[in-house]
């Protein structure tokens, strides 16, 4: 049986995370503003995706990234032709091919990842020592949720 308690914390819950989508959904939309790479955001998501998962098969790409495969041969094939990623032949399926990053795909990262942080370092140094602090102690949280599996637990499902 549910109580008031219980109804009170479902709600503090909820607020807390449609607070927290509009704060991370905007800081996202102005850290991918920031990257001046001269790529999508799907084209840098993937490349990144690569560089840290790779070597990929297309679909562990496309798995990865939660898109379709034809997004995937689109994007795959514009940083194929861009000198940003190579295709090489799987060792274990000769018929398949992996996804790697080369020299130019990781300098584009690495620049990406420059200008992010120090715009985003900028940001966080005209922040008070509390927030600083607060944010820092709410980094382990932030984590926990990118590692989460996409089960819902069971009261959010009522």
């Amino acid at each position: 049986p549910r109580t008031q308690d219980t109804d009170r914390d479902t709600d503090a819950v909820v607020d807390v995370a449609a607070a927290l989508r509009l704060s991370v959904t905007r800081l996202a939309r102005q850290l991918r503003q920031q990257s001046d790479a001269g790529l999508t955001p799907t084209q840098l998501s993937a490349l990144a995706a690569i560089e840290r998962h790779g070597p990929l098969s297309p679909g562990a790409l496309a798995e990865h990234e939660r898109v379709a495969a034809p997004t995937v041969t689109r994007v795959t094939t514009y940083l194929a032709e861009q000198g940003l990623v190579d295709r090489m032949d799987d060792p274990d399926d000769r018929r398949a091919a992996l996804l790697v990053v080369t020299r130019a795909g990781r300098d584009v990262l690495r620049r990406a990842r420059t200008r992010k942080d120090a715009w985003l370092s900028a940001r966080v140094a005209r922040l008070d020592a509390e927030q600083v602090a607060t944010l820092a102690a709410a980094l382990d949280a932030l984590e926990a949720l990118t590692e989460l599996d996409d089960e819902p637990p069971e009261a959010a499902r009522r």
